[in-house]
């Protein structure tokens, strides 16, 4: 796959992420509102927040000038922390509503948060490491 295919998929991704971000954001907002207690909304709002800033962040190492190896390992980090981070808060802030056994789910909400600060750091040594 030549570069700029890569770069045209990463985009195309971090685009729907985003609309995702938004979604959720939204649905959080409005539609658990009513189902869930103001803790576990709480819960929810972090999950979007961090979800639609480092979706932003994600993009970074894509339209930024930088090494390209570490440019996509930080756009790795990223995605693979927003799915780790916010997506185990997602699923443990509406067990009121869906009753999934998603307990287990706690220890990787930490782990997302390191992958999370490993893209920021990665984007940091792209720039220091560019040609």
């Amino acid at each position: 796959m030549t570069n700029n295919a890569i770069l045209k998929n990463r985009l195309m991704f971090l685009a729907l992420l985003g609309a995702l971000a938004v979604i959720l954001g939204a649905f959080g907002g409005h539609g658990l509102r009513a189902v869930l207690p103001e803790d576990s909304l709480d819960v929810w709002k972090t999950a979007s927040q961090y979800h639609f800033i480092h979706t932003l962040a994600a993009f970074v190492p894509l339209l930024l000038p930088g090494h390209p190896r570490w440019q996509g390992i930080a756009f790795r980090f990223f995605s693979f922390g927003i799915l780790c981070f916010s997506g185990s808060l997602y699923l443990l802030s509406t067990c009121a509503v869906h009753h999934l056994p998603v307990a287990f789910l706690g220890p990787v909400t930490p782990i997302g948060g390191v992958l999370l600060i490993l893209g920021w750091v990665s984007l940091a040594w792209s720039v220091k490491k560019a040609p």
